[in-house]
């Protein structure tokens, strides 16, 4: 069973993704914040991440960079609900994909199935 880690502070979006990732079969792990989240990684490690930009305690950019140093195979999904100027700088990282909120937990299975499949 594949893991997905979810990093988002808001726990309304957690809870959402977690739901439809949970609902596809797989196992999901969450974060509420960008420094649980790297912790997270380190302790129990994932085989998606998906990580929001705008957060407290780190934020979506430095959990990238911290995740790319530690493996940078890793396979991360960028989310920002805090405008589109966040995404080309995710994007320049190299995450996987990326989407702006609101977004259906449709478009994040088919992303996690593509990249983890």
């Amino acid at each position: 069973m594949h893991k997905i880690l979810i990093i988002d502070d808001q726990p309304a979006v957690r809870l959402l993704f977690k739901e439809a990732f949970e609902t596809a079969g797989y196992q999901v792990v969450e974060a509420p914040d960008g420094q649980a989240g790297i912790d997270t990684y380190v302790s129990e490690g994932a085989d998606l991440i998906i990580t929001d930009i705008e957060m407290p305690h780190r934020d979506g950019h430095e959990v990238i960079d911290e995740i790319r140093k530690k493996d940078k195979n890793a396979k991360i999904i960028a989310v920002t609900g805090a405008g589109l100027h966040h995404l080309p700088v995710a994007h320049d990282m190299g995450v996987d994909r990326i989407f702006e909120k609101p977004l259906r937990p449709s478009e994040l299975l088919d992303a996690a199935r593509e990249l983890i499949s």
